[in-house]
């Protein structure tokens, strides 16, 4: 599904952008565009924002609401997908196509995607398991090794 978003103007990210298949997070997300980031911000008491990046393969740009902690000024979301053992789509695509979107509350801004080092995982780690707890278990359930990205504004 392809929705146009009005308040979008040349400069404020895709004009068009597929939002997740997923139920809870296709209305979490229209909420929080639509209300123009005064809804929808949480999901169970932790901070979200909403992130439009391109997809590796089609171009297309997607849209999908994630759970963020700080780190200084920039943001840090998990790539846990519930304890998968498969990484998210959305993070596979950061992987290729590292330029996104987020609106982070009212404020709309361009960002780039970085994959925090192992090092720099273990400073944060603590501070993401606080923010949302379920992160613990998702790391204990999985072989997989979680992955933390690092959005960072850039000057688009």
């Amino acid at each position: 599904m392809t929705e146009r978003d009005a308040g979008q103007a040349a400069g404020q990210g895709p004009d068009a952008v597929e939002i997740s298949p997923s139920g809870w997070v296709a209305k979490q997300a229209r909420l929080y565009e639509e209300s123009g980031g005064t809804k929808g911000t949480t999901i169970q008491g932790a901070p979200c924002l909403l992130l439009d990046y391109r997809g590796r393969r089609s171009g297309t740009w997607r849209r999908t609401v994630l759970i963020y902690g700080r780190d200084g000024d920039d943001y840090l979301i998990v790539g846990s997908n519930g304890g998968s053992d498969r990484h998210p789509l959305w993070y596979l695509n950061l992987r290729d196509e590292p330029d996104v979107w987020l609106r982070v509350g009212a404020e709309r801004f361009a960002a780039r995607a970085q994959t925090l080092s192992p090092e720099e995982k273990a400073r944060v780690w603590p501070h993401l398991v606080e923010l949302f707890a379920p992160y613990a278990g998702y790391r204990q359930g999985t072989q997989r090794d979680i992955p933390v990205v690092r959005l960072r504004r850039t000057g688009k």
